[in-house]
């Protein structure tokens, strides 16, 4: 529930407590004495489903737009008539459990902090997020995210879209891209400094190969899911006045490690991990945009005043099909990855029938099979170890050419242009005692 505040204008109070009387609201009145062009201050309960529909009478009624009016929260109201009044706008089924447009551009504009706190904010996140994935801790990883202040750029753009306010739309569009810029310049920096100090003496392989850096590279269409689901969690919070922190968290869990990676990546000198995360964040931030602003508009928020309404729905429109266009495009390349990571799990079925089939002329037998992957995006198969079982008392068995001709058989055709187009196939040989 809410406790409302509006300045009455001269000329306007017995319009105005009609009004409240219409609506069945308990009120009350104190005079003002300002000087200025107000004669009193009406302050009153209200459901939170209650706040919009109730202004926007009492703005019919001559309630200025320009004159102050005040929203808190109220943890109690004890009369028969709130009572009466909570159940009158719990059965209208126009109003759902929404709060109000002008609660909604508050708490948006509130979400997203000062410059420079979000600023240093993001950097620190960021460079909790590289050390996290530097040292393989999900921990520290999950760490970064509840720290990062992601959420409230994301959703300033969103509102600012809704009801027609420029200025928050190109507030949260402006920190959400220097947020992006900060933090991969951050990480990279930070990455770069352990590398030459030798805090972290790792090679490129081995740096890609740390699980959670590796999981990241190759991102497919489950963390378009991810974040299209942090981006409609994220409108409906804000939208009915839930708390908005753990959602905030789920954003930054879309955003923040990618970034890291992308740090790393430019540190290391490895493309192949800039490329894949880098589309990553990319995807994730159209994602949350686009599912918000969608979101929101489906709940029926738009500009106060109708002369306005027409051109908020056709920019609205308009930035849902760019963001959509381009989400799109970005989405294409994550199909590739899942194509990939299905095919990659047909080859792995496929060339171990055929070793067997090989190495059952002879008097060896199939006991691992390893395959492995290039570092690009899209995990093109490159080696193959094959290890073999043969009789001790007997020579090991030259099957090397056979299993290359084998496997490469059986070797999907590279969706990459820079894959090797052959697979090599190493074999090691282990003596086995019947």
């Amino acid at each position: 529930m809410r406790l409302v505040q509006v300045l009455v204008p001269a000329g306007k109070r017995e319009t105005v407590l009609r009004t409240l009387d219409e609506e069945g609201v308990d009120y009350a009145v104190s005079d003002e004495s300002s000087g200025r062009d107000f004669v009193a201050v009406v302050t009153f309960p209200l459901p939170k489903e209650a706040v919009e529909p109730v202004l926007s009478r009492l703005r019919d009624a001559g309630v200025e737009r320009d004159a102050y009016t005040v929203v808190v929260n109220a943890e109690t109201v004890a009369s028969k008539r709130f009572d009466a009044l909570v159940e009158k706008y719990r059965e209208d089924e126009e109003n759902d459990d929404r709060i109000a447009r002008e609660e909604l551009a508050s708490k948006a504009a509130d979400l997203a902090p000062s410059f420079p706190t979000y600023v240093a904010m993001t950097i620190i996140s960021a460079l909790v997020a590289t050390a996290g994935l530097l040292l393989n801790s999900p921990a520290v990883v999950v760490g970064s995210m509840v720290i990062a202040p992601l959420v409230g750029p994301a959703m300033a753009a969103s509102v600012g879209t809704v009801v027609d306010d420029d200025e928050m739309f190109v507030r949260g569009v402006r920190l959400q891209a220097i947020g992006g810029v900060f933090a991969i310049g951050s990480a990279a920096v930070f990455a770069f400094v352990l590398k030459e100090s030798g805090a972290v003496p790792l090679s490129v392989s081995e740096v890609l190969q740390i699980p959670e850096v590796d999981e990241r590279l190759a991102p497919d269409v489950l963390s378009l899911v991810i974040a299209l689901g942090a981006g409609a969690a994220g409108a409906i919070s804000l939208s009915t006045g839930v708390s908005t922190a753990l959602v905030g968290v789920m954003i930054a869990a879309a955003l923040i490690p990618p970034t890291a990676v992308v740090g790393i990546g430019i540190a290391w000198g490895a493309p192949e991990a800039i490329v894949g995360s880098a589309i990553l964040v990319l995807v994730n931030i159209l994602s949350v945009n686009f599912v918000a602003i969608a979101v929101l508009w489906q709940q029926g928020y738009q500009p106060e005043h109708w002369i306005r309404q027409s051109e908020a729905r056709r920019t609205t429109l308009y930035r849902i099909v760019v963001l959509g266009m381009g989400l799109l495009v970005l989405s294409s390349f994550l199909g590739a990855v899942t194509y990939t990571t299905y095919r990659n799990a047909g080859f792995q079925s496929d060339a171990q029938d055929a070793i067997e089939d090989v190495l059952a002329d002879s008097n060896a037998h199939l006991l691992a099979l390893d395959i492995r992957h290039d570092t690009g995006p899209l995990q093109e198969p490159t080696h193959v170890v094959v290890t073999v079982g043969y009789d001790p008392q007997e020579d090991p068995p030259q099957v090397q050419p056979a299993l290359a001709d084998a496997v490469n058989a059986v070797a999907p055709e590279p969706l990459s242009p820079w894959a090797t187009d052959e697979v090599t196939v190493e074999v090691r040989y282990i003596g086995v005692a019947d």
